[in-house]
């Protein structure tokens, strides 16, 4: 987005340096990550950055609400669903954002989407040494992945802080469904490095009365006191198959590290309550007495999908109609992505996910990190990308 430090970095970069890249990348961790990683980062100036933290804290605010939770009681589409000990502020909150032109011409975040539940924490910090390694000539000093230049270890020390705390970190473990099949694997193993904790697979829980254990190399049993939870509820209600000792709903002797309640809290359920010059108008489908004139310029999102599943780019009355539990999506207006990003043929979109933490020592929900995905599709993802170049996840870097 910078043209000098995009020329320099187009003109440095090499098939060769790229695949030198991603070899190194799965030779560290003996993995070759399953997502598509892009040709290069994205370079964004103060002003944009200010923009992104000033809609960030926008949408904090309304988080941050007293009554937060009971504006969003709403989100469970089965309250059985709901998980006992939720504690009242969210550990881990991202934000999507399109990078936009508003009608002046002028780039903007504009929001897509919303998550209360973890992230890539560990394997973006990861690739950013990637990057520095690789490409770290035509990469700027005054530029950091962090939006203001927080050093890689203090970063490390707080996601520890945060997830480990005072626990010994033998009884901390990253829970996930068939961890080593995900598509997010390699982040699992990023994070277990440099926080010493164990990736635990959902079938083998042991639970034992009120305590879950699981059972470590040696053949010990070792009791679980926190859960840095990596399950998707999506497939965790679809996988009919999964044999589990336990249900999320039992009131269990451990703490979450994220609870899961605010998966659902904190989602698109979340985005029609929220108003501002950097979120995209949404509604409840439901509630909707009169559709907009202007249909063809709106989505409708399944508010309980993961990974863009059940979206409705082109739309019209007819599809609306078919739609039988209309009170499970939303209408959101379109986002328009501007190409911003040169590379080798065809201009690049860009999503930005601002990754948040709540720091425990000073009590707010703050942006720890970031991650990017690169389009040259309709829309951000996997089968709009296709046989393209320079597309798929990245980072971005923010001028100090």
């Amino acid at each position: 987005m910078i043209d000098s430090i995009r020329e320099a970095y187009n003109n440095y970069f090499t098939e060769e340096r790229y695949n030198n890249f991603l070899r190194d990348i799965e030779e560290t961790y003996h993995y070759t990550p399953k997502f598509r990683i892009a040709e290069t980062p994205v370079f964004i100036d103060k002003v944009f950055k200010n923009q992104l933290i000033e809609a960030c804290n926008d949408i904090i605010k309304v988080i941050e609400r007293p009554d937060f939770k009971s504006l969003t009681e709403g989100a469970f589409l089965d309250p059985t669903h709901k998980i006992p000990k939720e504690n009242d502020i969210p550990k881990f909150v991202q934000f999507d954002f399109g990078i936009c032109e508003d009608e002046n011409g002028h780039l903007s975040p504009k929001l897509i989407e919303l998550q209360g539940f973890p992230t890539l924490y560990g394997f973006q910090i990861f690739l950013n040494k990637m990057f520095r390694k690789h490409f770290g000539e035509v990469i700027p000093e005054n530029f950091h992945q962090h939006v203001r230049g927080m050093p890689h270890m203090e970063y490390v020390e707080m996601l520890r802080e945060e997830i480990v705390g005072d626990t010994d970190p033998k009884h901390v473990v990253l829970l996930e469904i068939d961890p080593h099949h995900q598509t997010t694997a390699v982040d699992f193993y990023v994070t277990r490095d440099i926080l010493d904790i164990e990736i635990v697979c959902v079938r083998d829980i042991i639970k034992k009365g009120r305590s879950l254990y699981y059972k470590a190399e040696n053949g010990d049993e070792i009791k679980i006191e926190k859960i840095f939870n990596r399950v998707i509820f999506d497939e965790l209600y679809q996988r009919k198959d999964l044999k589990m000792s336990f249900s999320f709903q039992d009131d269990l002797d451990i703490e979450w590290i994220g609870h899961p309640n605010w998966f659902f809290r904190i989602s698109k359920y979340l985005l029609p309550l929220l108003k501002g010059k950097y979120v995209p108008k949404s509604f409840f489908l439901d509630k909707l007495e009169t559709l907009p004139k202007d249909l063809e310029n709106y989505v409708l999102k399944p508010m309980f999908s993961f990974a863009g599943a059940g979206v409705h780019i082109n739309l019209t009355p007819e599809i609306i109609d078919s739609i039988e539990n209309k009170s499970n999506y939303i209408l959101q207006e379109k986002v328009k992505y501007a190409p911003v990003v040169k590379t080798k043929d065809t201009e690049a979109k860009v999503e930005i996910r601002m990754i948040m933490i709540h720091n425990s020592k000073t009590n707010k929900i703050e942006i720890a990190s970031n991650l990017v995905r690169l389009s040259k599709g309709e829309m951000v993802g996997v089968r709009y990308n296709r046989d393209k170049t320079w597309v798929g996840g990245s980072t971005a870097y923010f001028e100090i």
